[in-house]
Parts: structure tokens; C-alpha cells; sequence
């Protein structure tokens, strides 16, 4: 499915990751056009439509009918991303979907049957990926900079508590999916390795709010790990995180340590002989991987135009899924699971 005209796009949730792609594509993707935008909150559409100029739809299926869609982002609560995938690449929709891909394995299949056989382009929301600090991270790690990885630490944490549908893991995979499901892939991605095993713990610190409705919710979780290359690992999950947005990665090799991402915002640092030193605190995922999510966005579109393959997929999105489950798995039974 090749375009040569401009590319027309739908945004499928208007919500805080909707919105960064929408924006994105009405004013930062010149090969693009925002056509329209989606949401089951109709307050929300109106909202966009006036802030963009976009058209509204309140109805899913007379968006997917609108032949000057080539693509569409879905960025709805995760459990509703299989309905929409099946959907859109029926319509013969490109696909961009943000993370975490599904709720359970067979969702996730029922997706990728869908996407193959409609032959439609579908590129999964790891916008780690896309970064320039995590690339040319892999590229020293390939490179072989600091020799062989032993020991890989990855932090994902979210200033503000998730949405009320979050807060049931059974439904939702809990913050471990919703938060570190980038982690997950990123260690992957990162290691160019398969998950061995997962032993992970997760508690309730800071919500006794929801204890009582909410047994099994937790707004912290520590998961270690080993890769099928011997990497022994850590991901740390927290949401809400007090002091701000945190995604971090430290990876010890034979040969040396690698930092990617830092807790403090970048350009600025005071430093006095009373407070010592001082730097503001990332705030929010959408300033610290604007471009990130521009290039993917971008990416999107060249998948169409170019016809060049995602490099970032729905398989990948399945992987990350699966060890989410695990993780979850492991957390309910004391347990390590394998994979």
C-alpha cells in the first residue's frame, strides 16, 4: 500500500498520547494531514476539533469509512485497542498503536491475524525506539564500546496515577503494562536477547485509597530478570512518582558502564554554596521524548509513502506483553516464571 499524495491521519483517543499525535501531525509532519479525531468522550473531540481544526467523529465506523484516511494512531485504553486494530486494518487502515499492544495473548493474535491479512503497515508505539540517546546506545552496545553486557538496570516511573479502568490488573496488566512496558521492550531491543526468566514483587505503597476495591493493585514493582545471553537484569516501576517522570537505563559491561536518560531536565544546573547543587526534574513523558515521537510519527508515514518495513512491531509489542503477564504472574504466585 504505497501513497504518493499527501498522507491522511485519524487519531483514535484524544487523550494525553492522542494528543501528542495530533499535534504532531497537524503542524510537524509536512507529508501528513490530521483528517480527524476519535474519542468515546464526545467533550474531548469538540475540544480537539476546536484546538485543530480537525474534523470530529462520534462514530468509529463512519471514521474508518472516510476514504481520505490512510492511517489511523490508536491511543484508547489499552482494552480497547483490539476492537480498533481489527477494525482499521479491515478498512484497510495503516496502524500505529500506542503500547501496551493488548490485554492478553489471544487479543494480541486475533491483532496480528487481522494486520496480515489485510496487508496493512502496522507500527508499534515504542517510542524508545526512536530516540536518538537510546540508538546510538545500542549502536555502542553493538559496537562492542563496553564489551560483553552483565547487568542491565531500567527505571519507568509516571508522576500521576493511572486511570480509574488501570487500577484492576486482571484488566488492565497493571503499571508493569501501562508503565514499563517500554522497559520490557527496551532491555530487549537494547540486549538483542530473549527474556530466560522473571521474578518480580509488587506492592501497594501509596494508594491505600484503593486497597479495599483494588486488592491486587500495586503502584510499585521491582521485576529481575536473565536474558538468553546470560544479561542479568532489574526493571523498577512506579506510578505515581512524587518527584516527576523517570526513564532510566544503566548497563554494565566487561569492558566499561552506560547511562541512558537522566532524572534531572537537561540545560540547566545551579550550583550554590547553600543549596549545593540543584536541577529541575524531568516533568513529563511528552517533553522528554517529543522528538522521539516525532520520528515516529514521521516513521508512520514512510511506511506508506516508501513502503520501507516498521522497526518497531507488532511482534514486539507481543513480546513485551507476554513478559508483562509473567511478571504479574510472578507477583500473584512468588514465584519465577519462565518464558
Amino acid at each position: 500500500m504505497l501513497k504518493s499524495e499527501m498522507i491522511g491521519i485519524a487519531v483514535l483517543g484524544a487523550g494525553r498520547a492522542g494528543m501528542v499525535h495530533a499535534r504532531n501531525f497537524a503542524e510537524h509532519v509536512p507529508e501528513a494531514r490530521l483528517v480527524g479525531v476519535y474519542d468515546a468522550d464526545r467533550e474531548r473531540v469538540d475540544a480537539v476539533v476546536s484546538e485543530l481544526g480537525t474534523k470530529g467523529y462520534y462514530d468509529i465506523e463512519d471514521l474508518l469509512r472516510d476514504a481520505s484516511i490512510d492511517a489511523v494512531v490508536i491511543a484508547a485504553p489499552t482494552f480497547a485497542h483490539k476492537d480498533l486494530v481489527v477494525a482499521a486494518a479491515a478498512a484497510q487502515k495503516a496502524i500505529l498503536c500506542e503500547k501496551p499492544l493488548a490485554l492478553t495473548p489471544d487479543e494480541a493474535e486475533a491483532m496480528q491475524e487481522a494486520v496480515v491479512a489485510a496487508g496493512v503497515p502496522f507500527v508499534m508505539g515504542f517510542m524508545r525506539r526512536y530516540d536518538e540517546n537510546f540508538r546510538r546506545a545500542r549502536e555502542i552496545i553493538a559496537r562492542g564500546d563496553i564489551g560483553r553486557p552483565l547487568i542491565i538496570k531500567s527505571t519507568g516511573k509516571g508522576p500521576g496515577l493511572p486511570s480509574r479502568w488501570a487500577w484492576d490488573v486482571k484488566k488492565s496488566n497493571g503499571i508493569l503494562g501501562e508503565v514499563n512496558s517500554h522497559d520490557f521492550d527496551s532491555v530487549h531491543w537494547l540486549m538483542e536477547a530473549e527474556y530466560a526468566w522473571v521474578f518480580a514483587r509488587g506492592k501497594n505503597f501509596r494508594s491505600e485509597e484503593l486497597r479495599k476495591e483494588f486488592p491486587d493493585f500495586y503502584d510499585n514493582a521491582l521485576v529481575m530478570f536473565e536474558m538468553t545471553n546470560g544479561c542479568l537484569g532489574t526493571i523498577d516501576g512506579s506510578c505515581p512518582s512524587e518527584y516527576g517522570y523517570d526513564a532510566r537505563i544503566e548497563i554494565q559491561g566487561t569492558e566499561g558502564l552506560l547511562f541512558i536518560g537522566d532524572i534531572a531536565r537537561h540545560g540547566l544546573t545551579v550550583c550554590t554554596r547553600s543549596k549545593g547543587v540543584a536541577k529541575n526534574v524531568v516533568d513529563s513523558w511528552r517533553s522528554l521524548f517529543r522528538d522521539a515521537y516525532l520520528r515516529e510519527d514521521r516513521h508512520l508515514v514512510e511506511c506508506l509513502v516508501k513502503g520501507v518495513q516498521p522497526q518497531t512491531t507488532l511482534l514486539d509489542g507481543k513480546r513485551a506483553l507476554n513478559v508483562v503477564r509473567a511478571a504479574n504472574q510472578s507477583i500473584i504466585t512468588g514465584k519465577v516464571v519462565s518464558l
